[in-house]
């Protein structure tokens, strides 16, 4: 497909800039992806009414980190933003980087981020244009301890679409330190939000288990690849940036016995669908993994281990909407996408959830 069949009218006024009060308050479509249909009118905790006893939901519980830090140059007034991408050892505390304004960095050039110089961030390579990697210079001992020092620093690494004004801040910008990570966020190393698993408060997991609606997790730290823009217009060109994940032996185990039962395994979120397809094999299993994959899926596409996903409504020509797509089937997803656009749903990480089942 092109990437010209992804794009729409999508109003500003549709892209939640905050999070609702309530995660569970929600609203949520379902589509069947076999007939089209549409149903509206329902909100997140309606999504056990779809499901069965001794089903399954799969969710990421990776944690998003305030991987966004403000700096500036050698005691300069010239301020460096320099956004953590992840970690590459902890004990020499080297990590890979985008800076901006990336003219302005060069190796052996030195970032501070604090009046007291506490932290210092040495240039020691350049990786792609705007990449770098930068050697920490600390005098707090103690890997926790410079880790968590660090993140105090930064700011959560919204996407571009949601707009925070750092001069003038709103009261409500505070919630962001919560509310961009589920509530089952436990494995730091994300630089995006896994956005469908946001709706999930414990009233809804209350439900699933008064339902018999089992759950578990696997691990994808997601990048700033879903983010990256296509500048292709044929998507088989298009590469996707590597992310870590791990998928424990459990969870092969899990999947065989949904398929040998036949029960229904629901992926929570793009990650996890991609995920788990990155990690299939042609006959229906899937293997354990601690390690990276750039898979990108976009329609047509045979998906061959989960057989229902949650996920939100998405920007025009997007990574996720076209996995959105490939599952759900092209016609269908731009009819519900349309329909929510009628209907007034709330698009990107803060906005609404779209089952398709």
């Amino acid at each position: 497909m092109k990437l010209s069949q992804f794009q729409f009218h999508l109003p500003d006024e549709l892209i939640a800039q905050y999070p609702l009060d309530f995660r569970d308050s929600a609203r949520l479509m379902v589509l069947n992806r076999k007939t089209g249909s549409i149903e509206t009118g329902k909100t997140i905790g309606d999504i056990v009414n779809y499901f069965d006893e001794g089903d399954y939901f799969l969710f990421n519980d990776t944690k998003v980190f305030p991987a966004r830090l403000s700096g500036y140059k050698d005691r300069t007034n010239a301020t460096i933003e320099v956004f953590l991408l992840r970690e590459l050892n902890a004990e020499t505390r080297y990590w890979d980087v985008l800076v901006d304004p990336a003219r302005k960095i060069r190796i052996g050039n030195k970032v501070f981020f604090d009046g007291n110089e506490t932290m210092v961030g040495e240039v020691i390579d350049n990786t792609t244009s705007r990449g770098r990697t930068i050697r920490f210079l600390s005098d707090i001992e103690g890997t926790d301890e410079f880790r968590e020092y660090l993140f105090s620093m930064g700011m959560m690494p919204l996407p571009s679409y949601i707009h925070r004004d750092r001069e003038n801040p709103d009261p409500r910008d505070k919630e962001d330190v919560e509310r961009y990570n589920t509530i089952f966020a436990k494995n730091n190393g994300a630089v995006a939000a896994p956005a469908s698993g946001l709706h999930f408060s414990k009233i809804v997991f209350k439900r699933m288990e008064l339902k018999g609606i089992n759950w578990d997790f696997i691990t994808d730290h997601i990048g700033l690849g879903i983010f990256k823009e296509i500048e292709v217009e044929d998507l088989t060109k298009h590469k996707m940036d590597s992310e870590q994940v791990i998928i424990p032996e459990r969870i092969v185990e899990l999947v065989d016995n949904l398929h040998a039962n036949g029960k229904r395994l629901c992926a929570i979120g793009c990650d996890v669908m991609r995920a788990l397809e990155g990690v299939a094999g042609s006959n229906g299993h899937i293997k354990a993994l601690n390690g990276w994959i750039n898979n990108f899926i976009f329609p047509p596409y045979d998906f061959t281990i989960a057989n229902s996903m949650l996920t939100n409504f998405f920007m025009p020509q997007s990574t996720q909407m076209m996995i959105g797509a490939a599952f759900a089937g092209y016609e269908n997803l731009m009819n519900a996408y349309h329909t929510a656009i009628k209907e007034g749903y709330r698009f990107g990480d803060y906005g609404d959830a779209l089952l398709i089942i």
